[in-house]
């Protein structure tokens, strides 16, 4: 099956760079949003978007884009790169996504939707219930959670064999990755299609061979993260000190708390409430790792900047302030 319109359901921070590297790989897209208020807050995302690839373009046209930590694998391949060509899919990609409210209009005629929402089982299942009776027959539907396994919402999707996990890194453009996960009862034939899709939108595809939470990258991600902010918690030290601790003492370019501000506060907290539930989620060898961890000093903070409106760099605060 060849894929052509593609349904993004949520315009958070990787709804929305999946949609547009979607987009600029040629898909027809289409943002599902709750309400007209998110289009407000989704919209800016797109700006911010087609402002950062023309930036990452011009840069790679640059002798020091040439560079490997500057050149972005999502955007274009080194020996047929064209700029100018490259520039004007990003315009045609920013005029043509779509954002709709009307789940049943923004779905009609899909090949793919992909779920993109917030790390919580009952809001996906609750999304999952309405999107089912208003789904063409041939859709195929993927979860981008990045903790949550397909098999706890695949009854709930009226298409168990048609669905499946398919889980990007942040800064979609640059860290290329997909990773696939099917659960027991996906069909083979929509495993090895998410795999095709995820190289056609330029992503490198990682195929998870049996469900774990946390699939590839999020199993060493997370575990690390909770480390650095369990410091926080327990006032061992601030953020920008554990920060520099790693990057200066590994050179990383990033720290743990610089981390979480790209990824979003509220969904740090999401994934640490998932976390939280440690007995019915995880080995006994990482029980023993996580159950030490102060979750609720966790959640306190958490909670307090959330409720502050720093929900981190995409609203220009988090643990950090940022100018742009």
């Amino acid at each position: 099956m060849k894929y052509k319109k593609v349904v993004v359901a949520g315009g958070g921070v990787l709804g929305s760079q999946i949609a547009f590297q979607s987009a600029y790989c040629g898909f027809d897209v289409t943002i599902w949003l709750r309400s007209e208020d998110s289009k407000t807050r989704t919209q800016p995302k797109l700006d911010t978007l087609k402002k950062t690839y023309e930036e990452a373009l011009k840069l790679m046209a640059s002798d020091e884009g040439k560079i490997d930590s500057n050149w972005c694998r999502g955007l274009a391949d080194r020996d047929d790169f064209d700029v100018d060509k490259c520039l004007e899919k990003v315009e045609v990609a920013y005029n043509s996504i779509k954002l709709e409210v009307d789940m049943a209009k923004a779905v009609e005629d899909a090949d793919l939707v992909i779920e993109s929402m917030a790390e919580n089982e009952k809001d996906k299942i609750e999304f999952y219930k309405k999107l089912a009776p208003v789904l063409p027959e041939k859709t195929v539907v993927v979860t981008n959670s990045s903790t949550l396994l397909p098999s706890m919402f695949a009854k709930y999707t009226g298409r168990g064999e048609m669905y499946l996990s398919l889980h990007f890194a942040n800064n979609i453009w640059k860290q290329n990755t997909a990773e696939v996960m099917a659960h027991d009862g996906t069909d083979k034939k929509y495993f090895d299609e998410i795999i095709e899709f995820a190289n056609e939108i330029r992503m490198v595809a990682l195929p998870v061979n049996k469900e774990k939470n946390g699939y590839l990258l999020n199993s060493m991600l997370v575990p690390f993260l909770l480390s650095a902010f369990d410091l926080m918690a327990n006032g061992v030290s601030d953020p920008e000190s554990i920060d520099k601790a790693w990057t200066l003492g590994t050179g990383a370019p990033k720290g743990p708390f610089s981390i979480m501000d790209i990824v979003g506060l509220t969904t740090v907290k999401n994934i640490v409430e998932q976390y939280q539930k440690v007995p019915g989620l995880f080995s006994p060898l990482l029980k023993k790792m996580l159950l030490p961890y102060n979750f609720k000093g966790m959640l306190a903070i958490l909670n307090e900047y959330i409720d502050a409106g720093k929900l981190g760099k995409s609203t220009k605060e988090g643990f950090y302030k940022y100018d742009e």
